[in-house]
């Protein structure tokens, strides 16, 4: 039994959150049983729910508590049609993602079977990719606000921020990523056009290249990028962009393998806290029906094994899921015919013969 036990808190959130926050919880007991690791996990009574029943979205002692007493966060999804302007979901994940500083989305795009990709002729050994985001800044940083709103004079701005900071670090995160993978990434930006916020990226760029000799640097405008990733998705290995292109990118990357069912992520500060969710939204048109694909929230529930150095672990649950879409144990949308719990029962007994 490893000597450290891992605290994980639970937020299942809205919609169909909870249904496939169980799913990923099962597997990753039943993965830590498995491998002899330590684990304990709390469920938080934080969404639309409880938005609903108080006005609470984030009360300051729960933030305090998921981030000085837990060493990650297991999130289901946010999002409810009752709630105006998704205030909850803005203060939880979005406040997360900021008071934490998880300032590395990490997304993993990995075409499983060729019958997924809509691209002709492209098969599993093309589209294997990982879009690393900046999570804190740019125009999703929140600055901004309007004029005479509800007028036809109505004036609307929103600033886009970046600083050297963030852009550095990011960077730094995507060079030492390179470095296990296949060597080299592609920064995807609009320097062109947004010559100062997006240039910033490519002086940073710049400024740290010579730091990494065994690693090269290409780069790309976003637009280029996503035209590329259609007709060339084997070109690309780490793909790096700051926080709107690469919310952009990593859902069109997504469509290229399946759809946000099989997308994972991770928000990351490293080494002092991180965020695993699916790609995916709430969904509450499908609540309560087993058609939620628990798949992409059980992915997200090998990163963070692998985040934690249980690399055996991780390959089983990634090995685990890989097997269920090949052998259609899945949801309908993966052309399976299982419901969302029989997923996961299906993913936890491979993992107890693993």
């Amino acid at each position: 039994m490893d000597s450290v036990t891992h605290r994980i808190a639970l937020l299942p959130g809205d919609g169909i959150g909870p249904e496939v926050t169980t799913e990923a919880t099962r597997v990753l007991h039943a993965a830590c049983e498995r491998f002899g690791i330590s684990v304990t996990t709390k469920s938080f009574d934080l969404g639309a729910e409880r938005y609903l029943r108080t006005g609470d979205t984030m009360p300051q002692d729960v933030f305090e508590h998921l981030r000085d007493d837990f060493d990650a966060i297991l999130l289901g999804a946010f999002g409810d049609p009752r709630v105006p302007k998704q205030v909850h979901a803005r203060d939880i994940l979005l406040g997360l993602r900021q008071r934490l500083d998880l300032y590395a989305n990490v997304r993993p795009v990995q075409l499983i079977e060729e019958r997924f990709c809509p691209l002709k002729g492209r098969g599993p050994d093309d589209i294997d990719m990982v879009i690393v985001r900046e999570n804190t800044e740019s125009v999703y940083a929140g600055i901004g606000g309007t004029l005479r709103p509800g007028t036809p004079h109505e004036v609307a701005q929103t600033v886009m921020i970046s600083t050297r900071m963030a852009c550095e670090r990011l960077l730094r995160y995507a060079f030492e990523l390179a470095r296990q993978r296949k060597g080299f990434f592609t920064l995807c930006d609009k320097a062109n056009a947004i010559e100062d916020a997006h240039g910033l990226w490519r002086r940073t760029l710049a400024a740290i290249n010579d730091e990494y000799p065994d690693v090269e640097a290409r780069t790309l405008y976003a637009d280029v990028a996503a035209m590329r990733m259609v007709t060339h998705p084997h070109d690309f290995d780490i793909v790096v962009a700051d926080n709107v292109m690469g919310d952009i990118l990593s859902d069109l990357a997504a469509a290229l393998v399946g759809g946000l069912g099989l997308a994972p992520s991770a928000s990351v500060h490293p080494g002092v806290h991180a965020l695993y969710e699916p790609v995916h939204g709430s969904a509450p048109d499908i609540v309560g029906t087993g058609k939620a694909n628990p798949l992409a929230a059980i992915l997200s529930v090998a990163m963070l094994l692998r985040d934690f150095g249980h690399n055996d672990a991780a390959d089983a649950v990634s090995s685990a899921c890989k097997n269920a879409v090949l052998g259609r144990h899945t949801t309908p949308d993966l052309g399976g015919t299982l419901a969302t719990a029989d997923v996961g029962t299906y993913i936890c007994g491979s993992l107890a013969q693993a």
